[in-house]
């Protein structure tokens, strides 16, 4: 008996001194440097620590239920709502009230140290911008380590990690156009649009994808024209002499030559590639993620509404229904690859991340910048799925037993867990859960990319969250979580997310930037290189970290709302996009008869886009601008080589509010 004496005896002095070090450092972070890592909230702070040993797991912990994948926990799980418990205390005081070295050092940010970190974001975006101009124009990407130019892999069509993106037409040059009115650089801003309109042409043997095309080229043409001309000025006088729509000219062919995607589709969802010289390629798949099918619909609906030819919303409308109406009937969840022709789920995998996360992105950015109430429907549906069925961890995010919340890969039918990592993609989500007003589940998520970031100095490609260790070790200079840092910080104005935006900078400073530019990291651990600058990062990583620190930039003063696409390119939540289309043009999917989709045959007085396409000039468009609430519908025609003919402005209609941001 005296051994087990001396065994209690050590295990309370062991606990005894446990208690006493908690009391004495439990409030200052370690920020987990060593695995396995985990997080706390309360409603005080947040809180990095390091998982103690010998603790027993909780009930609704996620990293227990990965001890069978099979078993999935497809409990209600009800997001807390502001001012449901008026005894807690509102998020904005998540980090405030403390007096240890965590709030004295995470609870201010100093304007000179503001300062600071915009002009040091300034100089990054310049740094790699100005090697881009002197190196690699007009190709379409920077080699930052060899100072060259890289364009298409002419010599290895099937080298699609490049020539999806790459179409030579000056990529980086186009998605960077409106990053310089943002950093009020107007005179750059002209240079460039005028480089673009005497260089850039879209007649090209080149064989792109359509949703990195439409993100990346259509959307930055589409926003540039928009600063142009737009007669408030919000960025100042931004307007170039003579300008003649010229961008909005270079957008329409784009989009004309995106259009066979859609056309010999038994579903309506697009193939994923497209040659803009020929159309789809004779031997392309017919398979497709449904990010790429499903995120089309915001450029392709300013298009039609700024040219008054509503075929391009039309197919990307009809694509969001042709996907939605292939969710599960059991969970509500999409799949991330299907088949175009038979509408068949190829991949059966349902998360947040790559193949899968524009696709509720464009759902709410889509309400919110034309007003259609079904595209708002579909949003809180998918949302609704998405946390009863690959939300883990605890019900609540900053209160409760267990592991904080945790957004898994699940099978779409059945709601089980189909494996235990998650990609650097996912990590926007926080940003749309901040402009869908679930600010708390934002702070809970957007703290554990950041954890990891903090541990590497970067995101790996995957992670994977059981083995608390990489699984894909690159990471492209993405801007997702900057993206989200910089959303929660203007939704909740802490200071901490300053901080969190700084030490992302010093990290891409001090690991990525190479003699022309920066890098991919290669590997997160040891930091090599690849010798790619991807347009992405200039386009988005670098403005999302200049308007984290510019708080009197004009987008944020303006009369002018703004919202960003899923490439960063800013577009005005405008009246003159929430105006009603045709009821005939686009039928609600409530008025869809039982068993049939309502957009299986496209409206009467458009051209049908399942016809063949003739070469070289493929589809002639015949539009309709229709006026909702009067009896006048203005037809108007434009062709691919032709001019643009401008249908009569529709009055004024009542917007739906987009949700509270």
């Amino acid at each position: 008996m005296q051994w087990r004496s001396i065994v209690v005896g050590l295990l309370v002095l062991r606990l005894t001194l446990s208690c006493l070090l908690w009391l004495a450092f439990g409030l200052v972070p370690s920020w987990g440097f060593n695995f396995p890592l985990n997080f706390n909230f309360n409603l005080h702070k947040i809180e990095f620590f390091r998982e103690n040993e010998g603790v027993t797991v909780k009930t609704n912990s996620w990293s227990q239920q990965t001890q069978n994948h099979g078993e999935s926990d497809t409990r209600q799980t009800s997001c807390p709502k502001m001012g449901d418990d008026s005894s807690k205390r509102s998020y904005l005081n998540l980090f405030d009230g403390n007096r240890d070295e965590y709030a004295r050092k995470y609870n201010s940010f100093p304007d000179t140290l503001k300062t600071k970190m915009r002009h040091m974001a300034k100089e990054m975006f310049y740094f790699g911008y100005d090697n881009y101009m002197k190196y690699a124009f007009p190709e379409d990407e920077l080699n930052p380590i060899d100072c060259q130019g890289r364009g298409p892999d002419v010599l290895n069509p099937s080298n699609i990690n490049i020539n999806d993106v790459l179409g030579n037409y000056s990529l980086t040059l186009i998605d960077t156009l409106d990053t310089l009115v943002v950093l009020g650089n107007v005179s750059e801003f002209h240079r460039a649009v005028k480089l673009v309109i005497e260089t850039v042409s879209f007649d090209k043997d080149s064989t792109v994808q359509v949703f990195e095309a439409n993100i990346r080229i259509l959307g930055s043409l589409i926003s540039s024209h928009i600063l142009l001309t737009d007669s408030k000025h919000p960025f100042g006088n931004v307007a170039l002499k003579d300008y003649d729509n010229e961008l909005l000219h270079l957008a329409h062919d784009l989009a004309v030559r995106l259009l066979p995607a859609f056309e010999n589709t038994g579903t309506g969802i697009p193939f994923p590639r497209v040659n803009l010289k020929n159309g789809v390629p004779p031997d392309s798949i017919n398979e497709t993620c449904t990010a790429g099918a499903g995120s089309l619909l915001v450029e392709f609906g300013i298009l039609s509404r700024l040219i008054g030819d509503s075929t391009f919303e039309w197919v990307a409308r009809r694509a969001v229904r042709a996907l939605w109406s292939l969710r599960s009937n059991e969970t509500g969840l999409l799949g991330n690859v299907v088949n175009i022709q038979t509408g068949q789920w190829v991949g059966k995998q349902s998360g947040l991340g790559a193949g899968m996360d524009s696709f509720y992105e464009y759902l709410l950015k889509s309400y919110i910048l034309f007003g259609e109430k079904e595209d708002y429907r579909m949003f809180q549906a998918a949302y609704g799925s998405i946390q009863n069925h690959l939300r883990r961890g605890r019900e609540s995010c900053n209160e409760g037993e267990g592991d904080p919340p945790l957004y898994v890969n699940v099978n779409m039918f059945s709601g089980q867990i189909m494996n235990t990592w998650i990609d650097s993609l996912q990590a926007f989500f926080p940003g749309l859960q901040v402009l869908s007003g679930d600010v708390e589940n934002a702070i809970c998520l957007h703290a554990f990319y950041y954890a990891i970031w903090k541990r590497f100095g970067a995101l790996p490609e995957r992670y994977n969250w059981h083995l608390q260790a990489p699984d894909v070790l690159f990471y492209p200079l993405r801007p997702e979580l900057v993206e989200s840092t910089y959303l929660l910080y203007q939704a909740t104005k802490n200071p901490f997310y300053l901080h969190v935006g700084m030490d992302i900078l010093q990290s891409l400073e001090k690991h990525a930037k190479v003699r022309c530019g920066y890098a991919t990291l290669h590997h997160v651990v040891d930091k090599s290189k690849e010798d790619r600058m991807e347009s992405f990062f200039l386009s988005e990583t670098c403005k999302y970290l200049y308007l984290l620190f510019d708080e009197d930039n004009p987008l944020h003063n303006s009369e002018n709302k703004y919202i960003f696409t899923t490439e960063g390119h800013m577009v005005p939540i405008d009246e003159r996009f929430r105006e009603k289309q045709c009821n005939d043009l686009f039928p609600c999917l409530d008025d869809a008869a039982p068993g049939q989709h309502p957009t299986s045959q496209p409206p009467s007085n458009s051209t049908n886009v399942n016809s063949t396409p003739r070469p070289h000039t493929h589809l002639v468009l015949l539009g309709l601008l229709c006026l909702c609430g009067t009896a006048h519908c203005a037809p108007t025609r434009a062709s691919l080589r032709g001019g643009l003919s401008w249908g009569p402005i529709a009055p004024s209609v009542p917007p739906h509010p987009p949700p509270r941001l």
